[in-house]
């Protein structure tokens, strides 16, 4: 070959190169910039996951009062008494207090008692009235029903 066509040849190859090189470079910023976009929308979804899951360990809806600041006695009579003035089922108690309806049951029949935490929920339900006990009840249970699923989807 001669060199007229060698310089020739090279010159297009070099000018071949920078070009490849110069949209390569925008590629690879492309890149690194969805990588770190990647990584932020984990870093947020990995906090939302332990939110979630944070919510759904405390189910207690009422703020406890601080069991320190006054002892209280906890009597079985004056939890069935409660049940009877909110209108409520120890089902319905439960999932205002954060407990299960068998736990109710048990503290009522004096199988068992609540502990301090469950004591102090229940010692704030003893100031709601019937109406906000409903109110609250049906935006407990509202938040934690599933929409039932479309049985006509194919």
């Amino acid at each position: 070959m001669s060199s007229v066509a060698k310089a020739l040849k090279d010159e297009i190859t070099r000018l071949a190169r920078k070009e490849v090189r110069s949209q390569i470079e925008l590629v690879r910023k492309a890149a690194a910039n969805q990588r770190h976009q990647i990584a932020e929308l984990r870093r947020t979804v990995g906090e939302l996951q332990r939110e979630i899951k944070l919510l759904g360990r405390s189910r207690t809806t009422v703020k406890p009062v601080d069991a320190s600041e006054k002892p209280t006695r906890f009597v079985a009579k004056g939890l069935r008494s409660l049940c009877e003035r909110l209108g409520l089922s120890p089902e319905d108690l439960g999932v205002l207090a954060g407990v299960s309806g068998q736990s109710i049951r048990n503290w009522i029949q004096q199988k068992s008692s609540p502990g301090k935490e469950h004591r102090a929920a229940l010692i704030s339900l003893r100031s709601l009235g019937k109406r906000e006990a409903t109110a609250r009840l049906l935006q407990i249970k509202g938040k934690t029903e599933k929409k039932p699923r479309d049985a006509a989807k194919k």
